[in-house]
């Protein structure tokens, strides 16, 4: 389901300068007293104690410019929440792999039809594992919409560690490249293309696709050729335990009704769940990646095809991300593209929810929270509604100006 037109040659250069008001790392430069609208802010605050949150971080863009930015409640026990913070990004993380393979594409290295596995597969060193003919259909664009005939029907392998390692008498939790092995060895749940169910084992796959095709491991190749020229300094693939937790990155909470469960590795016997519950370093660029939200927006702008400032994406790979089939398919990266141009990404699991909302105006708001909802499943579509109607009530009293630049 290519995006109709020709393929653009490979591009000479393939990392583009980083304009000059974009240079400025955005560390320490955006305290929550330059972002104060008081009533909109009370309606956040009210918003947060209503589903039992910690702490959020909002970002909020209009055509490149970022006119706001501003951290609620709290980052831990004793720190107030600030634009700085790092999060867990979740599967917000897709949309960054994502990015990375168009990166690759445009280079010439990959592209959307190239088979995952075969004789001329980006994959083919697995081929020796894979017992159904159906493997040899799969091509890049289906693990980025889902399409390639993945199942969690009996449990997300992503997410149930502890059981995989049970179950092939493991002790520590398996590599990548163990896991994948073992996976190809299952028959497909239908033929890649004819269908689509959500798969963060296909993300998975897109992060080996990523080393395999460009030589780098995963976290370097997207430090290098996505997020440098995008003017972003502080992703990181965070960590499983509070012990692990990286410099300004916020800590994660559970709901107060939220019971204790055996840690993923078997190491502990309780485990709260956003500490252990799930194996996060295993995610990779399904869900491994922890930044800040105005990071996040300057990504976004990055990658949105429009100006003033530079994409580091050409406006054909951007077309292809965010082009339009059908409601029921997926967007290459985004979980939702309209006829009207409205994108979506979202992304939770245990101890962080985000939403990346960008609007046919050319307005992008962005929350991460540090909290699960005591409601999950409706926390997301709750957040967008708040998303609307303060966008109804406030984007006429939006700053104008460009937090990016001052």
């Amino acid at each position: 389901m290519l995006l109709c037109g020709q393929r653009p040659s490979p591009r000479e250069e393939n990392v583009p300068e980083v304009p000059v008001a974009w240079k400025t790392d955005l560390q320490g430069t955006l305290p929550n007293a330059l972002s104060q609208l008081p009533r909109m802010d009370h309606a956040i605050d009210s918003f947060l104690n209503f589903w039992g949150l910690q702490g959020a971080s909002l970002a909020i863009v209009r055509n490149d410019s970022l006119l706001y930015a501003r951290g609620y409640g709290k980052a831990d026990a004793t720190t107030p929440m600030n634009p700085d913070m790092r999060l867990r990004l979740a599967s917000v993380s897709k949309l960054l792999t994502a990015v990375g393979i168009m990166r690759l594409q445009e280079q010439g290295k990959v592209f959307l039809e190239t088979p995952v596995f075969g004789p001329f597969g980006v994959l083919k060193e697995y081929d020796k594992y894979i017992r159904d003919d159906n493997y040899y259909l799969i091509t890049v664009e289906h693990l980025l919409r889902h399409q390639a005939g993945f199942t969690t029907r009996g449990g997300d392998v992503m997410f149930g560690t502890s059981r995989f390692m049970q179950q092939y008498g493991l002790t520590e939790p398996p590599i990548s490249s163990y896991l994948v092995q073992k996976e190809l060895g299952r028959r497909l749940a239908y033929e890649p293309g004819t269908y689509q169910e959500y798969s963060n084992f296909g993300y998975l796959l897109l992060s080996l696709i990523i080393e395999n095709v460009s030589g780098m491991p995963y976290e370097e190749f997207m430090q290098k050729e996505v997020f440098q020229p995008a003017g972003c300094h502080h992703f990181a693939l965070g960590g499983n335990y509070l012990k692990d937790r990286l410099p300004m990155e916020t800590q994660y909470f559970m709901h107060p009704e939220a019971e204790e469960a055996p840690s993923f590795d078997g190491k502990y016997a309780s485990a709260v769940k956003c500490y252990g519950g799930n194996h996060i370093e295993g995610l990779y660029g399904a869900g491994g990646w922890i930044g800040s939200v105005p990071e996040l927006a300057r990504l976004v702008c990055a990658v949105d095809g429009r100006g003033p400032l530079p994409d580091i994406l050409d406006p054909f790979s951007v077309g292809q991300m965010t082009n339009f089939f059908d409601k029921d398919t997926f967007g290459l990266g985004w979980v939702d593209c309209t006829p009207e141009g409205e994108w979506t990404r979202t992304g939770s699991f245990s101890g962080t929810s985000a939403l990346i909302k960008v609007y046919p105006d050319g307005e992008s708001w962005i929350m991460v929270t540090n909290t699960s909802a005591w409601r999950g499943s409706r926390f997301t579509r709750n957040t967008a509604t708040l998303f609307r109607n303060l966008r109804s009530s406030f984007s006429a009293q939006l700053p104008a100006r460009d937090l990016f630049r001052e």
